[in-house]
């Protein structure tokens, strides 16, 4: 179960962004949705522990990310909490399978590679296991971020906009493997965006007003 309470942050403390309160239990989907200005990638920063909150708590499960800092959180973020970034993030240098396996190592997991390519098999990559991650064409390098997200069978999978540069046929696909593959390990998903083609496919939704400065 993901909960936020009284969240916020300042990015130069003139401007304070303010976020609602989230109560979302285990397994369940939701959609949050925000124009520009509204802070919507910044809370996903702030529940994925890559940003400290000016004030509030974030806690997943028994896990308050607030009281967590430097190894700490890093660790708990790379075994509870996968994130599939708008644009991918791979290590160039590595196939990839090695980029899979690179996420364990990192979180302190010992490399599972049949995971990886049970992984990439669900997601018709398994003739790719040995590619050069710059070779993938786009479709590609987002379903490898998506198993990357999932290799650690996190509690949590945030999607930063995932489908902001897709058409209909292949924004409905990727929304459906996401939440296929959150099924599969029993994870709570959000997906942050601004794309209000999504607003029918999700029952459960919260809306990012535009942010006003505060003093």
């Amino acid at each position: 179960m993901l909960t936020t309470a009284d969240l916020s942050y300042s990015y130069d403390r003139k401007r304070v962004l303010r976020f609602p309160d989230l109560h979302c239990q285990t397994g369940e989907h939701w959609l949050l949705l925000g124009q520009s200005g509204s802070g919507k990638t910044t809370l996903l920063h702030l529940l994925g522990g890559l940003l400290t909150p000016t004030g509030g708590r974030i806690r997943l499960n028994d896990t308050d990310l607030t009281a967590l800092s430097g190894p700490a959180l890093d660790r708990f973020r790379g075994q509870r909490i996968g994130i599939v970034f708008q644009r991918a993030h791979f290590v160039p240098s590595l196939h990839v399978l090695d980029n899979l396996l690179l996420a364990q190592q990192l979180a302190g997991i010992t490399p599972d590679r049949t995971r990886a390519a049970e992984l990439l098999e669900r997601l018709d990559l398994s003739h790719k296991q040995q590619s050069p991650v710059q070779r993938l064409s786009v479709g590609e390098q987002q379903r490898v971020a998506i198993a990357r997200a999932l290799i650690n069978k996190p509690a949590l999978i945030l999607a930063d906009e995932p489908t902001s540069a897709l058409d209909d046929d292949n924004s409905l696909r990727v929304v459906n493997l996401l939440e296929e593959q959150a099924r599969a390990v029993e994870a709570t998903l959000l997906i942050v965006t601004h794309d209000n083609r999504l607003k029918d496919h999700f029952e459960r939704r919260v809306a990012l007003e535009p942010q006003k400065t505060a003093q």
